[in-house]
């Protein structure tokens, strides 16, 4: 919601190569097409082209780590008024890539997001709420892992305070995401998710900082892609800007309980293999605070946990008024 490779070795230089042959077959194209330089077919209906197209999406298929970048603003809705402005998001994430001997990749992630001032775009560690105009204290989101498998079959989805073995689970359906051509040059790939389970945040034990008993969510991503990258076998990391939108009820710092209404996330997100072009104030507070999440996990950890279980588990339940 994302290091500089300089020096390699020729162990190393030889692996990146190897690893991008790989990749480059089992998307389709066969070792006559990438010795003359050939394009790799685009095969929506391909679950196998999918499961390749998705790891170059995510991170690197060559194993080095990709730096994601969301950056927008967090709305207020609440019945009977217009939408309200409230506060900015930084998110900052560290993501790899490993590919298994079955073809699957593990896609690992360590991932924080920060919350800013809107006029001055400064982190912000406390908040005058409009709603009841009481000062909160503002809680970063810091979550490592949050892991996951890609693979040529659906993998069962990637829950809070699940423990997986790290490897893909046989059978399934076909791993076939919804693609589309959007106009001459672009691809745009749509992966939308709603929610509805039981918050961890129990209302009886947080009365203040709970929305009610089940929480509803929603997430919405829209990925660009030019076709020309995902027809490139020299692309090992896919260049691409997206949009994202999650709906969720309020945030439990808000302190705003069971009142009607939530919050939406509206934001733009991109990825780089360089360390660049990134908030400075962003950098300065991982390096001081949270210097682990600028290097993505190397081997396969858990279980994952939402940034609503880290509260519950980090953070306690504010006095009564």
């Amino acid at each position: 919601m994302p290091e500089s490779f300089s020096g390699a070795t020729r162990r190393g230089v030889l692996h990146v190569a190897a690893a991008s042959v790989g990749a480059v077959l089992a998307g389709g194209a066969s070792r006559e097409d990438l010795a003359g330089g050939k394009k790799i077919p685009i095969r929506f209906d391909d679950p196998i082209w999918n499961r390749e197209a998705a790891a170059r999406l995510q991170a690197d298929t060559t194993g080095r780590q990709v730096y994601g970048r969301c950056s927008g603003v967090v709305t207020g809705v609440r019945p009977g008024e217009a939408v309200r402005p409230l506060f900015g998001f930084e998110v900052f994430s560290t993501i790899r890539v490993l590919r298994q001997k079955d073809g699957s990749y593990q896609r690992m992630t360590k991932e924080t997001i920060f919350y800013t001032d809107p006029k001055t775009g400064d982190i912000l560690d406390s908040w005058k709420n409009p709603y009841t105009g009481e000062m909160v204290r503002v809680v970063d989101v810091a979550n490592d892992p949050y892991n996951w498998i890609i693979a040529s079959t659906m993998q069962p989805p990637a829950m809070p305070g699940l423990v997986t073995t790290g490897q893909a689970v046989p059978g399934g359906k076909p791993y076939l995401l919804h693609w589309m051509e959007f106009g001459p040059d672009y691809v745009v790939l749509t992966e939308d998710g709603h929610g509805y389970y039981k918050n961890l945040l129990d209302p009886k034990h947080w009365p203040r900082e709970s929305a009610g008993a089940m929480v509803q969510s929603s997430e919405l991503f829209r990925y660009f892609v030019r076709k020309a990258d995902l027809e490139d076998p020299a692309k090992t990391h896919l260049p691409h800007q997206g949009s994202w939108v999650r709906v969720q009820p309020w945030l439990p710092w808000m302190l705003m309980g069971q009142t009607p209404g939530h919050v939406m996330y509206d934001g733009v997100f991109s990825s780089s293999v360089e360390l660049n072009n990134y908030n400075p104030q962003v950098l300065a507070r991982i390096k001081a605070k949270y210097p682990q999440y600028l290097t993505a996990p190397t081997t396969w950890y858990g279980p994952n946990y939402s940034s609503i279980e880290h509260y519950s588990r980090e953070q306690k339940p504010a006095p009564v008024k």
